[in-house]
């Protein structure tokens, strides 16, 4: 009972699901991405191995739509199953059983699949799909919110709303660049789901985005660094001039309290993003 879009950027190899549905925490049952592999997206009478099954078969060079085939061919149950995959290399597929509730369907093409089950209607899954289309060069968050956002605002579940997640994977995408998980967000229960998912993608990016350009702070801005970092109990003083390693420890420490490593850079370089928050939180 849910409406649902997996896709890939076909520039960086990223690979996601959004998601939103009248049903509690539809983040934990429907959306699964590994990075490098692809994504799935499972509902309806929800067969949650169809996540980690579909990843697996994948990963194992299966294409999309073979998986679908052997969830056809395996699943005593699959008369009232909907799911929609799409692999590392952008090849997709989408299933509906004939089962599911009205309004249900779904569309595949090149790194997309969507679907949805007790829509208002296909009108849906048909803004959805043009809002993918619209969203031609923006980073794959923010490409299937906005899909997401469209197939809400053209009536979504036709029971209402309650949840949605967002979960990305791409290589190196997560925390350190350590990991391919990327984007994990999720509004268990709430008025506006979508809305909110779009609130937590902003902070996500403000805390999480790494630097798009670098440049060195200023006379003022340093100066204002060191006062602040000072009256904030970082250091309990710092010298004048050049950046030096006592104001870049400091700043490190500040930082980290602000869980803006991600958008640390060291040596006196900052990025900007990074310096107008710290400027709107302690003031300029």
């Amino acid at each position: 009972m849910t409406f649902s879009i997996v896709g890939r950027d076909p520039r960086t190899g990223d690979v996601g699901v959004a998601v939103a549905s009248k049903f509690l925490a539809v983040g934990a049952l429907v959306p699964f991405v590994r990075g490098g592999v692809g994504a799935v997206a499972t509902q309806s009478f929800v067969n949650p191995t169809f996540g980690p099954v579909g990843l697996d078969r994948l990963a194992q060079g299966h294409a999309p739509a073979q998986v679908r085939a052997q969830f056809e061919s395996e699943d005593a149950g699959i008369v009232q199953r909907q799911f929609g995959l799409v692999d590392a290399s952008g090849r997709s597929a989408t299933f509906t059983g004939p089962g599911c509730h009205a309004w249900a369907g779904g569309v595949a093409a090149e790194n997309v699949a969507i679907q949805g089950n007790i829509l208002a209607g296909p009108e849906v899954v048909d803004a959805m799909l043009a809002a993918w289309e619209a969203e031609v060069g923006a980073a794959l968050p923010w490409r299937l919110l906005r899909a997401l956002q469209a197939g809400d605002v053209a009536g979504g579940d036709r029971r209402g709303r309650q949840s949605a997640a967002l979960l990305c994977a791409g290589p190196g995408r997560g925390y350190g660049g350590l990991t391919d998980d990327w984007v994990n967000l999720r509004a268990d229960d709430h008025a506006d789901p979508c809305g909110e998912l779009e609130r937590l993608l902003g902070v996500f990016d403000l805390l999480f985005g790494r630097p798009e350009t670098t440049r060195e702070f200023t006379v003022e801005e340093l100066g204002w660094l060191r006062r602040t970092l000072v009256v904030q109990g970082y250091a309990p003083q710092l010298p004048e001039g050049p950046w030096d390693p006592a104001t870049e420890a400091a700043a490190w420490a500040l930082y980290g309290t602000e869980n803006l490593e991600e958008r640390w850079v060291p040596g006196g370089q900052v990025d900007p993003v990074a310096l107008a928050y710290l400027r709107r939180q302690f003031g300029t």
